[in-house]
């Protein structure tokens, strides 16, 4: 189940779903899904669906995860990149194959806690990890090329916009029970805002959990 030929066939799958950056394909390729999830469930890891990992939290969908990545590509290999929501770790261990330095945020202690330890297990050395929360970012390390949400505020929090490198791109889902992936580009104009595709996340939260 958790085979390089059934990891093959989500790189199919995500090739014909309009995925086409190789670095992104060969991420996920790379990236052993199995181990981001409870063993119960490590038979699923390869279907293109999300899956629980506690605290009504969610791992997101490849395809998603797929997405987001790529688009936090477009403008070539990343140097900085802030994630909202290290989750299990999942996403960070993509983005460490395809960015200079990944900064995750994980509100949820035990949460973050279990996602060290699988990014520490795949060696994954330019990942660091934050108990903090996603609101407010990470501006010790600003500015970023890229910022990358896995949660869904109601409203795009306009703070984190100041921790945008020039040229800079934020991708987040934002609504309530209808929510879209926006993309904000900080232009020498200013910022430009896109709406990229319907998507659903679990909302993000203020505060932090241990």
């Amino acid at each position: 189940m958790t085979s390089q030929r059934t990891r093959m066939r989500l790189i199919d799958r995500l090739r014909s779903q309009g995925i086409s950056d190789e670095s992104v394909l060969d991420a996920m390729g790379e990236t052993p899904r199995h181990l981001f999830v409870d063993e119960a469930l490590a038979h699923r890891a390869y279907e293109d669906t999300a899956l629980p990992i506690g605290f009504n939290q969610t791992l997101s969908q490849p395809y998603i995860v797929a997405r987001m990545t790529e688009l936090a590509l477009q403008n070539g290999k990343p140097k900085r990149v802030l994630e909202l929501g290290t989750g299990s770790g999942y996403q960070s261990a993509v983005l460490a194959r395809v960015a200079l330095e990944v900064f995750s945020i994980e509100r949820i202690k035990p949460l973050l806690d279990k996602a060290r330890q699988r990014l520490r297990a795949l060696k994954a050395r330019n990942v660091r990890c934050k108990h903090g929360d996603g609101f407010e970012g990470w501006a010790e390390f600003a500015p970023f090329d890229v910022i990358l949400g896995a949660a869904a505020p109601e409203t795009l929090p306009e703070n984190l916009l100041s921790q945008l490198a020039p040229g800079g791109v934020l991708l987040l889902p934002v609504g309530g029970s209808s929510q879209k992936l926006i993309q904000v580009t900080l232009t020498d104009d200013g910022f430009e805002q896109t709406v990229v595709e319907d998507v659903f996340f679990v909302p993000m939260l203020e505060g932090v959990q241990r």
